[in-house]
């Protein structure tokens, strides 16, 4: 129990808070506006000009609920007790505009973005303010369950939608560390196969070196490959973690045989050269294989599915294209859009995908050639 309290102490900050926003400011003087309006023409406020007073005084603590949710909650909480305080002293019941529907944000934006003492203390001061409001009331018992509702709501909702952006964002941390892995193993077997032949290069031009005839041809081999070699780390723009196992470098190879009779048959069109950076190459296979099976698993009513290769001098242009309906919601897709995406982003391409204004599904990336060409 002590070290779950522990934890739920240190946790930090939720990121992303910001304010105050040029939203921000515009609710609070639309409220503002509404309060001034509510509290002309509500008949049953005793005080109304101090009822309006005491709310516009307390609506400013909205601009900064994000980034200082404790003291906008203690705020808060503290002003309009005193102000049920003050009308109980004179022998009224406490009301207040509807207009302090609005201060339920704060509540929700403390636990949607406070840190983990600030969620606690929070706590402690929105109980007390609730129970000292509610003994104040014409009916205490009442008072407590509608107030515990309303505010207990508002602070489960923020907690709730912040456990929510945050597994979301663990989830996008997973797919990038596979991409990642993943380009990782390809680029460890691109590297190796050109460092080998660079090796083997080596090899035979030291093993004469009077003949000026082979050395040359060795050195001119030498160059092209580590310049390929050069090209593929480029294409990488972090530090990737590379696993102890590696499976074979896909390619063009493989992209040509995702052609299939099915159904629904899969036809494959390569306007590419032979040589094409492996990198590059294993990227395109990956997606074109995500692409296909996508269109296989979640096109409703596909006749075909069209994969075509097109590279130009410093650009590579995948398009996956079924015929077929789009998904329906909740399919489970979803995920492999997302990890090409951050696949062909560790690249410096792009990826897109959607409805196709001719009919069916299409799936398009584009991924530049050449390292060089990106950097600059």
């Amino acid at each position: 129990m002590h070290s779950k309290l522990a934890a739920a102490w240190s946790r930090p900050r939720a990121e992303g808070a910001e304010g105050p926003r040029p939203r921000d400011f515009a609710l609070v003087v639309a409220l503002v506006a509404v309060s001034l309006v509510e509290g002309a023409v509500r008949p049953d406020l005793a005080w109304p000009s101090a009822t309006m007073l005491v709310t516009v005084a307390i609506l400013p603590v909205l601009l900064w609920r994000r980034t200082r949710p404790l003291i906008s909650v203690a705020v808060m909480t503290g002003s309009t007790s005193a102000f049920a305080l003050a009308q109980a002293a004179a022998g009224l019941d406490p009301n207040a505009l509807v207009t302090t529907a609005a201060f339920l944000t704060v509540p929700y934006a403390l636990f949607r973005w406070g840190s983990g003492r600030d969620r606690i203390a929070g706590a402690v001061v929105v109980a007390a303010g609730l129970v000292f409001s509610s003994v104040l009331g014409r009916d205490p018992l009442a008072d407590t369950i509608a107030g515990v509702a309303f505010m207990g709501g508002a602070c489960l909702i923020g907690a709730l939608r912040r456990e929510r952006v945050e597994a979301r964002a663990r989830l996008l941390d997973t797919v990038r560390s596979r991409e990642r892995e993943a380009l990782a193993r390809d680029l460890h077997d691109t590297v190796a196969h050109h460092v080998s032949v660079i090796v083997i290069r080596a090899q035979v031009a030291s093993a004469d070196p009077r003949d000026t005839a082979r050395v040359a041809e060795s050195l001119g081999v030498i160059e092209r490959e580590a310049q390929a070699v050069l090209s593929d780390m480029r294409s990488l723009v972090r530090t990737l973690r590379a696993p102890a196992e590696y499976a074979p470098t896909a390619g063009m190879d493989e992209l040509a045989r995702l052609a299939d009779p099915g159904p629904p048959p899969v036809t494959v069109r390569l306007n590419a050269p032979e040589e094409l950076p492996g990198i590059v190459a294993s990227t395109l296979f990956r997606i074109a294989q995500e692409g296909v099976t996508n269109a296989r698993r979640h096109a409703r009513g596909a006749t075909g599915i069209e994969v075509t290769v097109d590279v130009e001098a410093d650009t590579a242009r995948l398009t996956v294209h079924n015929d077929g309906a789009p998904a329906k919601p909740n399919s489970g897709e979803g995920h492999g859009l997302q990890g090409m995406t951050e696949r062909v982003a560790l690249l410096g391409g792009e990826v897109t995908a959607g409805p196709d204004p001719a009919g069916g599904w299409t799936l398009n990336a584009v991924l530049p050639v050449h390292a060089e060409k990106r950097e600059a």
